[in-house]
């Protein structure tokens, strides 16, 4: 199948749709709720989402979208609550309350899971694709349900953009202004709920804690505030929702879902790679930036001290003296230093090796580098 074929794929069209919004929403709330510390709130409300789903179901009788995001809406909304509750009631920290609403509310699915596959009727059959998705079973009446969820997510971060801000960054200040910080933060975290239910039918209740912090982690590495990191936080994640989309329509019984994780974590992994200022490659290249200009400083502050002590400003140092002063691995250093003009080489004895004389410029960096405290023991 050629790729203008797969593009004009209807189900390919549907899913790349329903991924995208995820990718939006997810990327939207992620950021918030990394920066807020609450990596974690994500993988509790989904897999908190599990009961609602299956309530849901028993509440419909059927694989009813609509029933079955509401109930999980609901759990989610009141897993995020109680954590929050945990919290504040208690002296749990917020790591122990995630992980025991999070196994707490996800054994009660699988229970109530295990309860409804034992009915009578093939209603319930593949209610457990909720646990890991199934894009390819989304209707474009269920990209109305995404959408209307979506808009209203992002209508109210809109709305509320300077107080979720502010309650992110400084929750005691904004208490002080009399801002109700308690009901903001409740509202961030059913919020995040929202995203998860959207997520649900396309990644599954296991996976939608990556689409929650992947998009949010990768952005984070390229900007330092916060209204950049939120578009950049949205676009990787619909980029990654199209992307998961393609590659499962190009392969053959390859599931949307952990293609569209694994091209969030492929985000992720770029950034912390190649982002500048904060990517491990760009950091290894300033500190052999700094490792280099050190060397050189060292060797330079040597020369010039060798010419000090013989009262000759342009005494020839020895390069093989110079090796074994420090070492070896002195050539690199003297020929940075040479192309810059810091250093010359000396016409002397051809049998006593190379030789090297400060030049102006290179004894007045030597002199700047003393005075400032270092190289004194180069």
């Amino acid at each position: 199948m050629g790729l203008v074929e797969i593009l004009s794929d209807h189900t390919l069209q549907t899913v790349a749709i329903g991924a995208a919004i995820l990718g939006a929403v997810s990327g939207v709330l992620g950021a918030f709720a990394v920066l807020r510390q609450q990596s974690l709130m994500g993988d509790a409300l989904s897999h908190a989402a599990l009961p609602g789903i299956c309530l849901g179901f028993l509440w419909a009788g059927s694989r009813d979208l609509g029933a079955i995001l509401g109930g999980a809406l609901a759990a989610g909304a009141l897993a995020a609550l109680t954590v929050m509750a945990m919290t504040r009631l208690t002296r749990l920290k917020t790591d122990a309350a995630l992980g025991s609403v999070l196994s707490f509310y996800f054994a009660l699915g699988i229970v109530l899971l295990t309860l409804i596959q034992r009915q009578a009727g093939a209603g319930q059959a593949g209610l457990e694709a909720f646990l890991f998705g199934q894009a390819a079973a989304i209707l474009r009446e269920d990209l109305q349900v995404m959408g209307v969820l979506a808009l209203a997510s992002l209508g109210a971060v809109a709305l509320l953009w300077k107080e979720f801000k502010l309650v992110t960054f400084d929750p005691v200040f904004a208490r002080t202004l009399g801002l109700p910080v308690v009901a903001l933060e409740a509202v961030l975290t059913v919020m995040v709920a929202v995203a998860v239910v959207i997520g649900l039918q396309m990644v599954g209740v296991v996976l939608m804690a990556a689409m929650i912090v992947a998009p949010a982690v990768a952005a984070r590495q390229w900007v330092t505030r916060l209204g950049p990191m939120v578009v950049i936080s949205a676009a990787i994640g619909m980029g990654a929702g199209v992307t998961g989309a393609l590659i499962s329509a190009m392969g053959r019984g390859l599931a949307t879902g952990p293609l569209v994780v694994l091209a969030a974590s492929a985000a992720v992994l770029v950034s912390i790679l190649l982002a500048p200022g904060r990517g491990v490659i760009w950091d290894w290249m300033k500190r052999r930036a700094e490792r280099r200009a050190l060397g050189g400083q060292r060797v330079l502050t040597a020369i010039h001290a060798l010419a000090a002590e013989h009262g000759d400003p342009e005494y020839p140092a020895e390069q093989s003296m110079l090796d074994v002063y420090f070492g070896g691995g002195t050539a690199a250093a003297l020929d940075r230093l040479e192309a810059r003009g810091a250093v010359r080489r000396a016409a002397h004895f051809r049998t006593e090796g190379v030789h090297w004389v400060l030049t102006p410029q290179g004894q007045a960096e030597a002199e700047d580098i003393l005075a400032g405290g270092e190289g004194d023991r180069p």
